[in-house]
């Protein structure tokens, strides 16, 4: 009890010191470095390349397989109705609030301590904790950039709050532009062909089509109309009509495969913005994810979007906090949240089979 009380206190302080940095993406450094002198101050050698930060597990052995334990160091910008000073850390009733408290400053502190539970003694598998960057705009200068520079991973923890439940599928995120063409012309005279009626047919093609595979934990591949732009003004007919068409894909749908799919059965010219935030499932057979069972935990989907995305190899979700306070005003986590968090991650991680 006292070492969790050590650990859990060492977090907290951390967290603290991390919640009074601004660290919106893409200006990270100053909290990157915080977080890196901490890591050295554990006693462990960190690598780093831009805002990524990450440490090896010193006794490497090439036949063991690999954990990947990884959270993130940036925040979003802080709406306008919070009441307190976002970067002030605060501690009432038990609840420490500040920007990036639940996202996801909480799995970020209390996995690194994890890393040091883990350090005390052999492990049956190599383990490696990874701060990443730029999770919250899945920026290239994130997590995507620090992957290739590490040991080829077999498993990995994705910090995110969830209540501590496993989160065993993401739901993956592809953005398109649909774009039709017509001819200008007056709107007093019958002439030009209006882009906004060439485009009608592709619209209520895309409000109705059901993809047909649905996921048990993630429901349908889901796509959804959130904008449309078209004419110059009244009186000119409009030679262009573009929507943006936000998708969100299970794990039976490929990203690349879908927007061919949606090329095929429109008419118009179709873009996507990127293929790259697949969705991301484990195997609830996969002994981690039983073991988490056998704890009382619950499997469930995740429609948020997290640096699973970027992920080639089984990762899952679980952390302290609750989506449902993240990116919200006056954002906190719960001490007791942190410190159960540390608690059920040493636990799940002893004497385990990570393959």
């Amino acid at each position: 009890m006292k070492e969790l009380e050590l650990y859990t206190n060492d977090a907290i302080e951390l967290l603290q010191k991390l919640i009074a940095i601004p660290s919106v993406s893409r200006t990270e450094k100053d909290a990157a470095d915080a977080l890196e002198e901490s890591i050295i101050q554990y006693g462990f050698k960190p690598h780093r390349e831009g805002n990524n930060i990450w440490i090896l597990s010193e006794e490497w052995d090439t036949n063991k397989p690999t954990l990947l334990l990884n959270a993130h160091i940036d925040t979003v910008k802080p709406v306008a109705t919070w009441t307190k000073n976002p970067y002030e850390p605060i501690l009432e009733n038990g609840m420490l609030y500040g920007l990036g408290s639940n996202d996801c400053g909480g799995g970020l502190v209390s996995l690194l301590q994890v890393y040091r539970f883990l350090a005390k003694e052999p492990q049956s598998f190599n383990y490696i904790y990874l701060a990443s960057a730029e999770e919250e705009i899945s920026g290239k200068d994130g997590i995507s950039r620090a992957l290739p520079l590490l040991p080829s991973v077999d498993l990995a923890i994705v910090g995110e709050p969830t209540g501590m439940q496993p989160a065993v599928a993401e739901k993956g995120l592809m953005v398109i532009d649909v774009i039709a063409h017509g001819k200008s012309g007056h709107a007093a005279r019958n002439e030009g062909v209006n882009a906004i009626y060439e485009i009608i047919d592709d619209l209520t093609w895309l409000k109705n089509y059901k993809f047909n595979r649905v996921s048990p934990f993630l429901g349908p591949t889901k796509m959804t109309v959130t904008q449309i732009n078209a004419g110059t003004q009244h009186n000119v007919i409009p030679d262009k009509c573009t929507l943006v068409v936000d998708i969100r894909t299970n794990e039976f749908y490929d990203n690349e495969d879908v927007f061919h799919f949606i090329d095929e059965h429109t008419k118009s010219e179709c873009h996507a913005h990127s293929y790259r935030l697949k969705s991301s499932r484990i195997d609830v057979e996969h002994p981690i994810i039983q073991k988490c069972i056998s704890m009382g935990m619950t499997p469930f989907g995740s429609p948020t979007l997290s640096d699973q995305a970027l992920m080639s190899f089984p990762s899952f979700k679980l952390g302290p906090g609750e989506s449902s306070r993240s990116h919200s005003a006056d954002e906190y986590i719960k001490i007791d949240e942190i410190r159960n968090a540390i608690k059920q991650y040493t636990e799940l991680l002893h004497h385990t089979d990570i393959r």
